[in-house]
């Protein structure tokens, strides 16, 4: 179990487990009745897909109970990521060293085999028979004591480490295939790194096998559910742990699926439910209604749990709700939703080029750090805020107060904008650290790692500029993520600014959008004037933008209230408002109520 180092409440308190069960929601622990040192721990499991709660897989000392004994050694997974893993071992007095790892498949919608060797030298962890993560140094030679392997499915009450607990998301339900242990024999072994490991027991969760696990009874500050035997259930092989309400308990199911919220993305709207949905019911148009519009198509989308629905006959320019009905979800005996109704969020367009000032205000164009949500453009999921002193000088950077501001504790960093193609430039300066090797991390933009083993004091020393650029990023799920490995203590961010490239583009230099068309400037390169033709599927409003190579705006047109056809706009490069444009690429942006496409010109005088 993590204790994230802003909470004092979690580290003073959660060192007792509290036989109480007083609270409204019941979750599950299985462990283990002897205790082991050293060996590597085994687990196929699949997780469950929550905000607010979490799965997992670990061993714990329960022997001490105090920090200064404290021995752990964890996998857990938050229902709050579709594609994370976090790893952790605790040693005394109860200090974290977590690991995250990006999973290229979700762990909630498959099963996968997860392990950790743990050695007197080191703590391995493993994804599907790979090492993804290892941990070696001072803190791992006090992980000494005698630990039980445990699993438990439960809901933190820590938002900015678990995300929010909806009670709507009950009942969830965590699958545990079998587990192993294999003892820690080096020199005579035949499994794990170096044949260092032997096999000792498997159990395939036929039967709760009495002599070698006990379901768990506790609770403790900070866990928003109790431990209940009847929430840890044998079925077809599988060990099911669940969380439940405190009437509904067990492996059972009666309550229906609920509209969380809907939003308009990429010019679709997206429907979030509480739960994964059967795909007949979901995908079906006539469920949704939205008052003064057609919804022409439903299509269900990789994580059950949302929808997205074609829309004709509204521009998104006014506030709409979406009603949806009689959608099931995939329980054996599937519960019908009856109506449910929510606004629509509609977009708050940011203007190009995003700068984010992570961890602090708004100020140098740069915007506000703010948590991610349905509602947000962008933000930032765990991490914590910390803005150095104002008399700290950073070196290689006009913009020292940028640098001051640093998240840290980062996982991920999410920004809506249009696919596309995109330039990240992420900001670094360590201001905390006074050596190397103090924090190492990953970073991965849209999956694809961009940064591996960042040592920022390592690369440019103490309270420097450390920037890295990385160009051609493409976005095609209207999001950017960008993602924070943690290997050696904390991954941490100064700021962010994402710069355009083009957005939109397909093969025959069109912009093929279902609303608006905006083809390629003529002549390109120009001397004098340049044609841009255009057209609107529908009517809407429309603004023309102009951008420099450097991102910065160099001229703007609200272009009004379009009606449907074919349009045609003259750039004078002599005569644009009060600018006059030198030689040099730029950008030309159309942008409606919900999208923006961008193509790039040269200009030659």
């Amino acid at each position: 179990m993590i204790v994230p180092k802003y909470s004092v409440l979690l580290l003073l308190t959660s060192l007792i487990q509290i036989p109480l069960f007083a609270k409204d929601y019941k979750g599950a622990e299985y462990r283990t009745k002897e205790a082991f040192t050293y060996g590597r721990f085994e687990v196929r499991m699949k997780s469950s897909y929550r905000e607010g709660m979490l799965s997992s897989f670990f061993t714990y000392y329960d022997g001490g109970g105090s920090a200064s004994t404290w021995n752990e050694i964890d996998i857990e997974i938050l229902g709050r990521y579709p594609g994370d893993i976090q790893f952790n071992t605790i040693t005394p007095p109860q200090t974290n060293h977590v690991g995250h790892f990006p999973l290229t498949s979700s762990p909630h919608a498959d099963f996968h085999t997860y392990a950790f060797e743990w050695t007197p030298g080191y703590v391995s962890w493993f994804v599907d028979g790979i090492e993804v993560l290892k941990q070696t140094g001072a803190h791992i030679q006090t992980l000494t004591s005698a630990q039980k392997i445990m699993m438990n499915i439960w809901n933190p009450q820590y938002t900015n480490w678990a995300g929010v607990w909806n009670p709507k998301a009950v009942p969830a339900f965590a699958f545990y295939d079998w587990v192993s242990y294999y003892s820690y024999t080096p020199g005579s072994g035949n499994y794990g790194t170096g044949n260092n490991f032997t096999h000792s027991w498997t159990d395939e969760f036929d039967s709760w096998d009495t002599s070698r696990w006990d379901k768990a009874t506790h609770t403790w500050y900070g866990n928003g559910c109790d431990f209940i035997h009847e929430n840890a259930v044998f079925q077809d092989g599988k060990l099911i742990l669940c969380l439940t309400d405190a009437v509904n308990t067990g492996y059972t199911d009666l309550k229906s699926p609920s509209l969380l919220t809907a939003r308009v993305v990429g010019g679709k709207v997206i429907a979030y439910f509480s739960e994964e949905l059967d795909s007949s019911s979901s995908q079906t148009p006539s469920n949704y209604n939205i008052n003064g519009a057609s919804i022409t198509n439903a299509e269900l989308l990789a994580d059950q749990k949302s929808v997205s629905l074609t829309v004709e006959g509204w521009d998104f320019s006014t506030s709409k709700n979406l009603l949806a009905m009689n959608i099931k979800d995939r329980w054996l005996v599937p519960n019908t939703m009856s109506a449910n109704a929510v606004t629509i969020i509609r977009p708050q367009q940011l203007t190009f080029p995003v700068r984010v000032n992570c961890a602090g205000p708004a100020l140098l164009d740069y915007l506000a750090d703010q948590e991610w949500n349905h509602s947000a453009e962008y933000g930032y999921l765990d991490g914590s805020s910390t803005i150095h002193s104002s008399t700290i000088q950073i070196n290689g950077t006009e913009e020292d107060e940028i640098f001051r501001s640093e998240k840290y504790g980062m996982v991920t960093y999410k920004v809506r904008i249009p696919n596309g193609i995109y330039n990240v430039k992420l900001m670094f300066a360590e201001n905390y650290f006074n050596s190397s090797g103090s924090r190492i991390f990953d970073v991965y933009i849209e999956n694809e790692r961009a940064i591996e083993n960042l040592d920022v004091y390592a690369e440019v020393g103490k309270n420097t500029a450390c920037i890295y650029e990385t160009e051609n990023m493409e976005v095609n799920d209207d999001v950017l993520d960008i993602y924070f490995a943690a290997k050696v203590d904390n991954p941490f961010i100064n700021g962010i600014v994402i710069t355009a490239v083009s957005t939109g583009i397909n093969n025959d230099n069109e912009i093929g959008r279902p609303d608006f068309k905006v083809e390629q400037n003529y002549p390109n390169p120009f001397n004098g004037k340049t044609i841009i033709n255009y057209s609107l599927s529908k009517a809407d409003f429309l603004s023309l933008e102009l951008y420099n190579v450097l991102g910065e705006k160099v001229y703007s047109e609200d272009l009004g209230y379009l009606q449907k056809g074919s349009y045609k706009y003259v750039i004078d490069s002599a005569s644009l408002g009060n600018n006059v444009l030198s030689s040099s690429v730029y950008f030309y942006v159309f942008r409606n109520s919900s999208i923006y496409e961008t193509r790039k010109m040269i200009l030659l005088n």
